[in-house]
């Protein structure tokens, strides 16, 4: 019976199959080789400005509320929201209303359902709005924040229904209304019945008017189709994020229908302060100073009114 021989040179292999690695390096510093080993980057460590192409680190941009230094706001969720918002981010956030899902049983390529589900497991979030109580500067406030990473921000069943909900919670506290609005339209998977949700946010805005509470708007990037047509032009003020977009149909639908080139900034924010359709454009680290005043001032008003 032949005796296995242990290979010799520089194909020696070690007992678990790999190779021995030698030089002197390794001889006098073992420990040394794993010191400059390849270590894996996050992925999600710096940030590309959508302007400049600038490569921005992310806890810079998370310092400037997702700010960058070329001034693009970024697009933002509820939670940032009500952190940049509330007095030192303290709110008690609303319970979401359950709405009938995917009513039409919608297919396109993939079922409603399925899409639904997606969207709330990457933003954590039932729908395309959320609402919270809290103070702003001291006042005590009712907000909204649509987001537009669920579905586009587009308004359905379920948002018409938490925006509802955020309206009469502001009734039944005597608060005024803040909404953050930011839409690509309305859900066309829930087809008519999403349409339905401009008269509902509507007839909900009359409530507040009646019983002589604030609504305030604050427009941010992107604002529209069906939202601009309706909630986010009914407030008592209108503010807007620098350079949000803000219209019904998009700069390039409006090109190809009436054939000529629209102006510079058309649709934008600063463009719709020039004619009158804000009454102001607000950077995002100001707008908590911004909205405190304009609330307590507008609800000054409403004391006095109702001595």
């Amino acid at each position: 019976m032949t005796e296995a021989k242990t290979p010799s040179g520089p194909q020696s292999q070690s007992p678990s199959g790999e190779r021995k690695r030698g030089g002197w390096l390794a001889k006098i510093a073992p420990g040394v080789r794993g010191a400059f080993a390849r270590r894996e980057t996050p992925e999600n460590l710096w940030v590309k400005c959508p302007d400049t192409g600038e490569m921005i680190y992310r806890s810079d941009l998370e310092t400037a509320q997702w700010v960058t230094p070329a001034g693009r706001h970024m697009r933002i969720g509820p939670e940032l929201r009500f952190a940049y918002t509330f007095d030192g981010g303290v709110h008690d956030e609303l319970e979401p209303p359950r709405v009938k899902e995917d009513p039409l049983k919608f297919f396109e390529g993939r079922p409603y359902g399925e899409r639904l589900a997606a969207a709330r497991k990457a933003t954590g979030e039932q729908d395309a709005i959320a609402a919270a109580v809290g103070e702003i500067k001291g006042v005590p406030a009712t907000v909204l924040v649509q987001d537009f990473a669920f579905m586009g921000g587009s308004l359905g069943m379920a948002a018409g229904e938490a925006f509802i909900a955020a309206a009469r919670e502001a009734l039944k506290r005597e608060t005024p209304l803040v909404a953050y609005t930011a839409a690509g339209g309305a859900r066309m998977q829930e087809g008519t019945l999403s349409l339905m949700q401009m008269a509902r946010t509507t007839l909900a805005i009359q409530e507040l008017k009646q019983a002589k509470l604030p609504y305030v708007v604050v427009l941010t990037d992107p604002t529209t189709g069906g939202v601009t047509a309706s909630y986010a032009m009914l407030g008592d003020i209108h503010l807007a994020e620098p350079g949000a977009l803000i219209g019904f149909a998009g700069p390039r639908v409006i090109e190809q229908t009436i054939r000529e080139t629209l102006p510079a900034g058309f649709q934008r924010s600063e463009y719709l302060l020039e004619k009158g359709m804000v009454d102001r454009v607000v950077p995002r680290k100001e707008l908590p100073n911004v909205l405190g005043s304009v609330l307590r001032t507008l609800m000054m008003g409403r004391g006095r009114a109702a001595a």
